[in-house]
Formats: C-alpha cells, sequence, structure tokens
C-alpha cells in the first residue's frame, strides 16, 4: 500500500454526495457560499450585525432540526456569569426523552413501528426493537424508578453489558428527571464503587454477566462487591443475560433485601407514563471521566445541552439519512455510547449495537457484520483499527461492505498508513472518514470534519459547527494561522458543555478554566496546516520532556508505525540522568517479523532522523500485545508504570489481562 503524508488530499467527496448532504441543504438555506463562511458564520461575530455567531446557530438549529420544547425559551442563552457558568436556553422546558422516543412511538407517528435498535450478542442472537417497543419498555422502567422513590435530580446507576435494555434504561431515566450514570461495564470492583458512592446511587441496573470471546464474564459479582464498598445502592435490578442452568436455576449471589429480577420488575410494570417536563439545565446524565490522572471527574450534563449537540452533529457531520444503520463501537460507560443512541434516535434513526469481541470467533466479525446488517456508518478507534488491520487484508476483502456511506473515529491520534488501510480497505476509497475529536466533558466534537470536504489521512477536518476553536500558544494568544502547534482552546461555550463537576466548581474551573482568561484548555497539542486542515499530536500533559525540549507520545508512535515492519507503538517517559526524561518505547511488530538488535537500532534510528536525535528511544522493547480496553484504546498509563517498577492501581477496564505479564518480561 502506497503511503501518502499528511500533507496529501486523498479524499474528494463525490458532487452527488455533497450536493445531497445535510451540511449542504443548512447552507443552501442560509445562503452560504463554501466551508470557510459556514464555519465563520456558525462561531464568530456577524457582519453588520453585531451578534454571536455561536447565539444565531444554536437558536437556529432548534427549529432547523425540529427539537421539541414544551416550553420555548427565553433567550438562547444567559453569559452574565461568563462562559465557565453561560446558561442555555433558559427558561425553557424540554426531556431527551420526549426527542428521541415519545413522538416517534406516537400513534399517529410514521416512524412508531421503525427499528430503532438492531442487537446483535456475541453467540449469533439477533434481536430488533421498535420505537414503540422502546417506548412501553421506557415507560416501565420509568414506573418502576418511581416506585422505588426515584425524584427528578436523583441518581441511578448504570453498570449493565451493551444489550438493548441499556437504552430503555436511559430514556426511562430521563422520562424521570433521574441522572443517569453509566457505569463501563469493563470496570471492576474500585472504579465502580467510586461512580456509584461519590453520586451517591441508591438504585443500579445491572445484569449477571454477558459474553466474551465465548466466555461468560460475570458482572453481578463485582456489583455486589461495589455495592457494599459504595454503601448507598438501596435497589438494584438485574437482567438476565445468560441461560438456567440444568436445574433451572442461575448461579449467581442474591441478596433478597435489594436485588430483584428485570423481568419481575421492568417486565411486570405499567407501559405508560407521562415524561416529565423539565428546564433546559436539568441534569440528564453524569459522565465520569476515565480517572487515568487522579479521582475520576464527575461530568454534568444537562437536557438541553445534550440534545442539542448530539443532534447538530449525527445530523451535519455524519449525514443521518432515515435509511441509515449506524454502529460505533463502544460501551454505554463511556460518552460514544449516549451520543450515538440520543444522537440517532433525534432522527428516528437505527442503531447496531454488538456485545461482544471485534475478532470472535473470527478476524472478521465486524466486516461480516456490517455486510449481513448493511450498515451504512461504522465508527471505531484507531487502536481497534491497527490490531485488526494486523490479521491481513484477506478478512475484509471476502466480505461486501458497499453498503458503508461514511466511517468513524475518535479517541486518538490515527497514523497515515492505518488510516489509509480503513480508507481505501473498509471504506472503497470512497466513505470519508469523519475523524472527530472532543471529550466526555462536551459530549460532543470540538473538531469535526463536514462530510462533504476533502481529506488529508489523519485530519480532523476544522471545528465543529458552532463551536469556537483555537489554537493558541503558551501565553494564549492565537497562533493558529500561523500554523505552528499550540493548545486547542474553545474561546466560548456551547449547550453541552458540562455546567460543572459533580465534586463542585473549583476543580471544574481549575481544570478547564484557569490555564487562562476566559479559555477553555482542552489538553491537546493541535496544528493547523497551510491548507486549513487541522491536525492533532496527543495530550499535552502527556508532553515527554526531553533535555528541555517537548515531544508527544503519538509523534514517537507514528514515527514508528511509518515503518512496514511495525503494527503498533506506544511511548513512555522515563527518568534520565542526563536529559532529565527518555523516551522508551514499546513496539508490536507486523506478523512474520522477527525482533532483533539490528531492527531495534534501525528503529531508534527512524525516529532521531523524524524528530531528532534527541528524541531517539534509549529502548525499544518488543511484545506481543498491548493492553487494552474492550473499546480499543491502549492503556498507556499501565505501560508506563510498569516499566518504572511503579504499582499498577485499578486495572479493572483491561480486556486482556495477560498482556500486562507479557510487558513486565519485556521490560
Amino acid at each position: 500500500m502506497d503511503v501518502p503524508d499528511t500533507d496529501t488530499v486523498v479524499h474528494e467527496p463525490d458532487p452527488e454526495f455533497v450536493d445531497d448532504a445535510n451540511v449542504t441543504k443548512f447552507m443552501r438555506a442560509y445562503d452560504i457560499d463554501d466551508y470557510d463562511e459556514l464555519i465563520e458564520r456558525t462561531t464568530t461575530e456577524m457582519p453588520g450585525v453585531g451578534a454571536s455567531g455561536v447565539d444565531w446557530f444554536w437558536d437556529e438549529l432548534v427549529d432547523y432540526l425540529g427539537i421539541d420544547f414544551y416550553e420555548d425559551y427565553d433567550e438562547v442563552r444567559d453569559n452574565s456569569e461568563g462562559p465557565q457558568f453561560t446558561d442555555w436556553y433558559p427558561g425553557g422546558e424540554i426531556n431527551i426523552a420526549h426527542n428521541v422516543l415519545d413522538r416517534h412511538a406516537a400513534v399517529d407517528s410514521p416512524d412508531r413501528n421503525r427499528v430503532a435498535c438492531i442487537w446483535e450478542g456475541e453467540d449469533g442472537d439477533v434481536v430488533e426493537q421498535t420505537y414503540h417497543d422502546l417506548y412501553r419498555e421506557a415507560n416501565r422502567v420509568a414506573n418502576v424508578l418511581e416506585s422505588y422513590g426515584i425524584e427528578t435530580g436523583d441518581t441511578v446507576g448504570l453498570y449493565m453489558p451493551m444489550v438493548p435494555e441499556v437504552i430503555s434504561i436511559l430514556y426511562g431515566c430521563f422520562k424521570v428527571g433521574a441522572i443517569a450514570v453509566p457505569i463501563f461495564s469493563g470496570f471492576g470492583v474500585d472504579a465502580t464503587a467510586t461512580r456509584l458512592e461519590d453520586p451517591e446511587c441508591s438504585v443500579l441496573f445491572t445484569a449477571d454477566g454477558f459474553y466474551r470471546r465465548g466466555s461468560e464474564v460475570r458482572l453481578k459479582e463485582t456489583a455486589d462487591e461495589a455495592i457494599e464498598e459504595a454503601g448507598c445502592v438501596e435497589h438494584t435490578v438485574v437482567y438476565q443475560r445468560f441461560e438456567d442452568d440444568e436445574n433451572g436455576e442461575t448461579d449467581i449471589p442474591w441478596n433478597d433485601d435489594r436485588d430483584e429480577w428485570w423481568e419481575d420488575t421492568v417486565g411486570e410494570a405499567e407501559t405508560e407514563y407521562e415524561t416529565k417536563q423539565l428546564p433546559s439545565d436539568a441534569e440528564s446524565m453524569l459522565l465520569y471521566s476515565s480517572g487515568t490522572t487522579g479521582k475520576p471527574k464527575g461530568i454534568v450534563h444537562t437536557h438541553a445541552g445534550v440534545q442539542m449537540q448530539t443532534a447538530k452533529e449525527i445530523h451535519f457531520g455524519f449525514d443521518q439519512k432515515p435509511e441509515d444503520r449506524f454502529f460505533w463501537v463502544s460501551d454505554i460507560g463511556w460518552m460514544m455510547g449516549p451520543w450515538t443512541l440520543i444522537g440517532n434516535h433525534t432522527f428516528a434513526g437505527t442503531i447496531f449495537m454488538y456485545e461482544g469481541a471485534p475478532d470472535y470467533p473470527k478476524p472478521d466479525r465486524f466486516w461480516d457484520m456490517i455486510e449481513r446488517h448493511r450498515l451504512t456508518t461504522f465508527g471505531i478507534s484507531p487502536t481497534a483499527i491497527r490490531a485488526l488491520r494486523k490479521y491481513g487484508d484477506e478478512h475484509v476483502e471476502k466480505h461486501d461492505l458497499s453498503s458503508l456511506r461514511l466511517l468513524g473515529s475518535t479517541g486518538e491520534p490515527w497514523d497515515p498508513e492505518s488510516w489509509m488501510w480503513f480508507y481505501e480497505n473498509v471504506g472503497g476509497s470512497e466513505a470519508p472518514i469523519i475523524n472527530i475529536s472532543g471529550g466526555t466533558e462536551i459530549c460532543g466534537c470540538f473538531l469535526m470534519p463536514m462530510p462533504t470536504q476533502p481529506l488529508k489521512p489523519c485530519s480532523l477536518g476544522g471545528p465543529g459547527l458552532g463551536m469556537d476553536i483555537d489554537i493558541v500558544d503558551s501565553a494564549g494568544e492565537s497562533i493558529a494561522d500561523t500554523h505552528e502547534r499550540g493548545f486547542l482552546v474553545a474561546r466560548d461555550s456551547c449547550p453541552s458543555m458540562t455546567k460543572s463537576l459533580w465534586s463542585g466548581d473549583e476543580r471544574y474551573l481549575d481544570t478547564y478554566w484557569s490555564s487562562w482568561e476566559n479559555l477553555w484548555d482542552h489538553g491537546d497539542w493541535a496544528q493547523k496546516d497551510e491548507d486549513g486542515f487541522w491536525f492533532l499530536h496527543g495530550r499535552a500533559d502527556d508532553a515527554l520532556n526531553v533535555a528541555g525540549r517537548k515531544v508527544g507520545p503519538a509523534e514517537v508512535e507514528g514515527a514508528l508505525i511509518e515503518h512496514d515492519t511495525v503494527n503498533q507503538a506506544a511511548a513512555v517517559g522515563a527518568d534520565d540522568e542526563t536529559t532529565g526524561t527518555a523516551v522508551v518505547a514499546y513496539v508490536v511488530l507486523e506478523d512474520g517479523v522477527e525482533a532483533s538488535d539490528d531492527l531495534r537500532e534501525e528503529l531508534r534510528g527512524v525516529v532521531g532522523e523524524e524528530l531528532g536525535k534527541p528524541f531517539r528511544p534509549r529502548e525499544i522493547l518488543f511484545v506481543d500485545e498491548f493492553p487494552k480496553t474492550q473499546s480499543g484504546k491502549i492503556i498507556r498509563r499501565a505501560i508506563a508504570s510498569i516499566y518504572a517498577g511503579e504499582e499498577l492501581g485499578d486495572m479493572s477496564s483491561i480486556e486482556n489481562p495477560e498482556a500486562l505479564e507479557k510487558l513486565e518480561q519485556a521490560s
């Protein structure tokens, strides 16, 4: 495969696609000529009007996207307390559940019997839920919650596998005004307990477990220990995923005073419920950061904010059409889970959900499901693609993936070779890669290419619509147009920006607003090239300071991955008497490549040639695999801790614990 560099445009959108795209229709409606004018119109002060394009856009979008408010808002926002504490759509009343579910399931709605979710279990079982099915089940959840005394503003935990029931639980919480607290199903006791104890969840939805690589992964035991540690859960509703044994029993621990089966509670509840009308700024979800730096941050989202942001991004960035089938590899405990559901269901779209491992029982599992279910949009992390690419092209080539219209990615920087493999082999050199970056803090994206734009490998296009984004130097001065690398910031708020942290304003302000006055510091290194394409270079706080010069781990990893022998790489910093910090790199080689001292020196030279001699890795260590989360991200903090001989801490989210032992042996 001939791999172009990131300076080469490789994707030119088809003119017919552009003409029919949702963003093109929006531009026509408002006499906007091109992408640059679109970004300017939606993010900066409007010429001759003196009004903010941000205000204009987010106000106009409500009617344009058909978002229902029970009560109209008084103004689009009140930012009298600054961008840190902007009140969006004050005076309005809304509920996410009405917009994503109730109105589609109405008796006179043409979408009542449309499929809202197609689910496939790892064992091959397939379940389809219509909007009417989902509506009835979400109402049952809401009635159960009210029977437990849950009121507006109370917190409810979701420690669930990826089964269709997670949707009705989430929407049932929205209906009663409860704050949903999704918890990653791969977390262990400590991580789960923290996310129950901090918001004081009195109700928890969980399951006996789920299937992963053909084995039963038990959840209930972990949930019980976490409940004991948290000390706040009074009611646990347990969904049964596994079949009864030969005696007609289920072998899981049980607390008669607290535990109830899903079928005995939700399954028996009333199917009608009147969704609550809530203020625009009513809390909808508490999404916790991954907690890789200190105690996890509880990020507070509102009904109006999440509704508007996710709908905007699915409609414009992913060009949502009625016939689309949308699959993003995620867990309900990560931001992309709720983002996928709310964004697509706003427009009565169909989402696809998969329970198991990406390469089970064979490496072509994803490609097989895309072909069988005629999926149109497929989102995945770069690390997961690198792992799947290692299995070879033949697993992709034997499947018809022509249904795919768009590809998506998020979570970490790409390398050009893997980006091109995804684009050519999975997308057939036709489907654009909508490479997005934002965060749990905004339940959306700061950077997002439009599907109507040309693309360079690894690019993130530019600022999202209605997002006033910039690149600044250490003094907070804009350097975007100098094409230098700097810090990614937001100069204004957006509706979905967290209203604070659950733990209080002090940590919120210190984390995001303390670097520069009235600038949101997102912590990423960014760069805008001469042609206007934006790129990310990893986390600024992960920078390796070698002899007073900084480089991002992603740059070292990118230089290594460009070598034909390297499939994946992870760079970490190590103490060094001479330079303060030295680069250490772990490398996973392509199949059939033998590790050797000669190759080690060759790879060191590649990094030195690309980034400069000071950044040549002090050591290159060969391993078979990296520790990863279930969503496919490399757990770099584990790699750094193992090299330094430090305590690993909570590794409960790891997909492949055996990789830790191999890393220790290599180190």
